[in-house]
């Protein structure tokens, strides 16, 4: 409070009146305020406020300094591609905060739609392997699944924010998949397992904005972008629906962004649209192989059936895109 008087000091002489006259009143309200974010510190947990840092760091710091021009053969954009990492980690940053928020009312079901918000694959790993320890098909079965159509969700949300060409395109059959996986999860979830249980808890995942994961996504996201252009000019369309299929193994943002990215006169929109489907149909389809792995044997095989029949449903839209 002291250093931000003689701020206010430089700023008056320099007739810099509404910025000094900003800064006078919020200390003002800083200082009132000093009880309750003293108490503040004591209920919020560190890591969740190195998580704001993160996100503040992310947006507010780096894109801002990054440079907005086209780079390379491939046109990659430094500003473009931050922007692609912020998008996505604000996405997980707002599911990350409601699973806080309700973190004691929160059962399986409304965790794994949560975490479908910034990563089904992730979701599906955690909610397997619990599985295997509580023994709850039908709930557990059903909340992956729901996971899973809020994924398709979600890419309609990104695709708004990157191509809205790409986004008219696939969103009336993405939201249809959405709902469909949601509603059928939500009814799976709700078959008695014989368990007598309630709603179940779910554990906590791993805080989806750190750094090193952040950095981590945006080198992803270059290497695959390259790899789609080399993909288009070299192999063509069944270059580039071989890397949708490929890229489903792993997280599909990095995929579907890149595509994204890319103009009607790199990437046609058809093609584009197409190979989107075509990578959230793999991904369901690797869910399907990661919950039957590492769940208990009948929650893997009704995982594994709902997930397929998700995946068949979602190469659908091919028959009218491509």
């Amino acid at each position: 409070s002291a250093l931000t008087i003689y701020v206010v000091g430089g700023l008056v002489q320099y007739e810099h009146y509404w910025i000094a006259t900003t800064i006078g009143v919020l200390s003002v309200l800083l200082l009132d305020l000093k009880k309750g974010l003293e108490g503040l510190t004591k209920h919020v947990a560190s890591n969740e406020i190195v998580t704001v840092a993160n996100f503040s760091v992310l947006s507010v710091v780096i894109l801002p300094i990054v440079p907005d021009r086209d780079l390379t053969r491939f046109h990659l954009n430094p500003f473009k591609t931050w922007l692609v990492v912020v998008a996505v980690s604000g996405v997980s940053f707002a599911s990350y905060v409601l699973q806080r928020l309700l973190k004691e009312r929160r059962g399986v079901m409304l965790s794994a739609v949560l975490g479908g918000a910034y990563s089904s694959t992730v979701t599906t790993i955690v909610l397997a392997k619990q599985a295997k320890e509580e023994p709850r098909p039908n709930l557990f079965a059903g909340s992956i699944l729901a996971a899973s159509g809020v994924m398709y969700a979600r890419l309609v949300l990104l695709l708004t924010l990157f191509n809205r060409a790409l986004a008219a395109e696939l969103a009336p059959a993405f939201s249809a998949l959405a709902i469909i996986g949601g509603v059928a999860g939500w009814v799976a979830s709700r078959g008695d397992d014989g368990t007598g249980g309630g709603p179940g808890r779910f554990r906590d995942t791993k805080n989806p904005l750190e750094l090193k994961a952040a950095f981590l996504f945006a080198l992803l996201f270059v290497v695959i972008l390259v790899l789609t252009n080399l993909a288009r000019a070299y192999l063509g369309r069944a270059g580039i629906f071989s890397l949708a299929t490929i890229m489903g193994v792993t997280d599909v943002d990095p995929f579907i962004l890149g595509l994204a990215q890319s103009g009607p006169a790199a990437m046609p929109l058809r093609v584009g649209a197409a190979a989107i489907v075509i990578a959230a149909a793999s991904n369901n389809v690797i869910k399907a192989i990661y919950a039957y792995v590492f769940a208990d044997g009948a929650t893997g095989r009704r995982t594994l059936a709902m997930l397929l029949a998700l995946a068949a449903l979602g190469v659908i839209p091919l028959t009218w895109i491509s």
